[in-house]
C-alpha cells in the first residue's frame, strides 16, 4: 500500500511538472503569476514623447541660451523685488536725477524714483502683458484655425473674417480702441487694472490672425492622414476626433505661434506706452519708462538704454526659444 501511494504521489507531480512547462509564456506587458503589481512598468508614453522633446531642444544651443537668459530676466523681476524693497513709485525729490551710487544702483529718474525698482515692475507688467495677450492671440487663433480646417463649411467665411483683419491697420486701430474705452475702463475697474484688461484684449483681439492661418493649413493636410480617415470610419465624435487626434499633431506651430506672440504683445505694448496711450505714469512698464526718459534723453542715456536692452533681450530670447521649440517638436527632426 506505502508503494503504491508513493508511485501515485510521483506521477502527480510529473503531470504538474508537464503542465507548467507546456503554459504559455506570459506576453510583454502582461503580469506573470508570481510578479507583484508594483514591479510593472506604468508611464505613460506620452512621458518618454515629452521626453524626446526636451533632449532634442536641448541640442539647439541658442534655444539654451536664450531660456537660460529669460529665465534670469523671470527671476529678476519676480524675486528681484523682495531683494530690493524699494518701492517703485517712491518720489523722492532730493534724490532726482541722481547718477548709478550704492544707494541707487541703476540711479533715479527726474522725480528721484529708483530706476532698478521701476525696471524690476515694469518687466513684471510687461511680461503679464505679453503672457496673457499671447493666451488670448493663441486661443482665438487656434480655435479658428481648426474649425477652418477641419470643417469645409466653416472654411470660407472664417478666412474671409481673417482676411479681414490682416487688412486693418493695426497700430490705428489699437489706437482708436485705447483712445475710445481706457477712461471707462479705468472708472468702472480703476485705471491700473482697466488699462491691463483694455491693453491685453485689444493686442490678443488684433494679432490672432496668423496662427490661424498657420493651424488652418497644417489641419488640412492632416484631416487627409490614414488616422484621421480610420477614426472618421469607425463613427469617431468629430470633437472627440479633433481634441485627440488633430490638436496634439498641430502643437508645434501653435507653440512657435505663442512664443512669437508674446515677442509681438511686449513690444506693442511698449509702443503703446512710448506714445503716452498705454497704463498711466505711477503703473510703469519698459515701454513707459522710455517714455518718461524722452525729454531728458540726451543728458541721462542710461534711463532709455536700460529699459531698451530689456525689452530688446526679452524679444530676442523669446524669438530663439520658439525656433527650439519648432525643431524640437517636430517629428522629421526630432529624431535625428
Amino acid at each position: 500500500m506505502i508503494d503504491k501511494a508513493q508511485e501515485t504521489a510521483r506521477n502527480e507531480a510529473e503531470l504538474i511538472r508537464e503542465t507548467a512547462s507546456n503554459a504559455p509564456t506570459p506576453a510583454a506587458g502582461m503580469l506573470p503569476p508570481d510578479q507583484p503589481v508594483s514591479t510593472v512598468n506604468t508611464t505613460p508614453a506620452s512621458r518618454s514623447q515629452w521626453r524626446d522633446v526636451w533632449r532634442q531642444f536641448r541640442r539647439h544651443r541658442g534655444a539654451m541660451v536664450a531660456l537660460v537668459l529669460f529665465t534670469g530676466i523671470v527671476l529678476f523681476v519676480t524675486i528681484g523685488p523682495y531683494i530690493w524693497t524699494i518701492d517703485a513709485t517712491y518720489v523722492d525729490i532730493r534724490a532726482r536725477n541722481q547718477s548709478f551710487s550704492a544707494a541707487h544702483p541703476l540711479g533715479t529718474d527726474q522725480l528721484g524714483r529708483d530706476m532698478l525698482a521701476r525696471l524690476m515692475k515694469g518687466g513684471q507688467v510687461s511680461l503679464a502683458v505679453g503672457l496673457t495677450a499671447m493666451l488670448i492671440a493663441v486661443t482665438l487663433g487656434s480655435l479658428i484655425g481648426i474649425l477652418s480646417g477641419f470643417f469645409r463649411r466653416l472654411d470660407a467665411p472664417l478666412m474671409r473674417m481673417t482676411e479681414l483683419f490682416l487688412a486693418l491697420p493695426l497700430l490705428p486701430l489699437l489706437l482708436l480702441m485705447v483712445t475710445l474705452f481706457r477712461e471707462p475702463l479705468s472708472q468702472a475697474m480703476g485705471p491700473g487694472l482697466g488699462t491691463f484688461l483694455l491693453i491685453v484684449t485689444a493686442i490678443g483681439a488684433t494679432s490672432w490672425m496668423q496662427a490661424a492661418r498657420i493651424v488652418r493649413g497644417d489641419v488640412l493636410g492632416l484631416k487627409e492622414r490614414e488616422f484621421i480617415l480610420a477614426a472618421r470610419s469607425i463613427g469617431t465624435p468629430n470633437f472627440r476626433m479633433m481634441t485627440r487626434h488633430v490638436l496634439p499633431n498641430v502643437l508645434s506651430p501653435i507653440m512657435v505661434a505663442a512664443t512669437l506672440g508674446i515677442a509681438t504683445a511686449i513690444i506693442t505694448e511698449s509702443a503703446l506706452s512710448f506714445l503716452g496711450l498705454g497704463f498711466p505714469p505711477d503703473f510703469p512698464t519698459w515701454g513707459r519708462l522710455l517714455y518718461d526718459a524722452i525729454e531728458q534723453m540726451q543728458m541721462y542715456p542710461w534711463r532709455v538704454i536700460l529699459p531698451g536692452i530689456f525689452i530688446s533681450l526679452t524679444v530676442l530670447t523669446v524669438n530663439y526659444i520658439g525656433d527650439g521649440l519648432r525643431d524640437a517638436m517636430d517629428p522629421r527632426i526630432r529624431g535625428r
